[in-house]
């Protein structure tokens, strides 16, 4: 029943978002452009924290107070679809995420996707992945902060696959902070019941951001496995508590 009811609810929710766009799209004719982007800045924390409300999915957050000021690279492992709702949450910016190509098809999703600065990545097409890169590099130099999942899937529990080194060029090439977000039992609401929503309590663990600007070239090239390690030592002391 929790299926049908999310389902339902949050086509609901897309479809009055026409709305919105309305009164995005006159918010940048006639007002600034900051003015513009800190509605739909609102806009997305808001969509987010609904999408989590009506999964019933309880979300404690660790480790807030560690997202930096400036544009940075939120890097995670990736377990559930709900786990961009859950960072989006938790990001007070704009932020956009490296997605997989599949999501510029679906009606509606893909047009607020663009809007929050999201890339679409081919990964079966190499060049296209690093125009993707490349496209996620300068929106980072404009002041978007980005979100990628090295993994590349899912894993649909809390074990990890490993990181793709490549994802990493985001921030090297940008020269922005990298901030580890460690997601825990996201899975538990949907991934984990062969694809059925249901209420779970999850953690998201944000990390110290790591400054790649003073690392050698050395550094930059293992910066994939220092960053999974963080991630992966987070994962196993939750999975030890219990």
């Amino acid at each position: 029943m929790r299926t049908i009811y999310f389902y339902f609810c949050l086509t609901i929710n897309l479809i009055g978002t026409g709305f919105k766009k309305v009164k995005f799209n006159r918010l940048r004719k006639h007002k600034t452009k900051e003015e513009a982007e800190a509605y739909l800045a609102k806009m997305v924390t808001e969509w987010s924290n609904f999408v989590l409300t009506i999964a019933g999915l309880k979300l404690t957050v660790i480790g807030k107070e560690n997202i930096p000021s400036e544009p940075c690279v939120f890097v995670g492992n990736h377990q559930s679809n709900f786990d961009i709702p859950a960072i989006l949450a938790n990001t007070n910016r704009l932020t956009g995420a490296i997605a997989k190509k599949d999501m510029e098809k679906i009606p509606i999703m893909s047009y607020w996707m663009r809007q929050i600065h999201s890339v679409f990545m081919d990964r079966e097409n190499p060049r296209e992945a690093l125009k993707a890169i490349s496209e996620g590099v300068e929106n980072l130099k404009n002041g978007y902060s980005m979100i990628i999942f090295p993994e590349g899937t899912r894993s649909r529990s809390n074990n990890m696959g490993e990181f793709k080194k490549g994802s990493m060029r985001l921030a090297t090439k940008a020269g922005v902070p990298i901030v580890p977000i460690t997601v825990y039992d996201t899975h538990k609401a949907m991934e984990g019941n062969n694809g059925k929503v249901k209420k779970a309590s999850a953690k998201l663990i944000i990390g110290k951001p790591i400054y790649v600007d003073d690392m050698s070239k050395e550094e930059k090239a293992d910066i994939a496995e220092v960053v999974q390690n963080i991630i992966q030592n987070n994962l196993n002391n939750e999975k030890s508590s219990f």
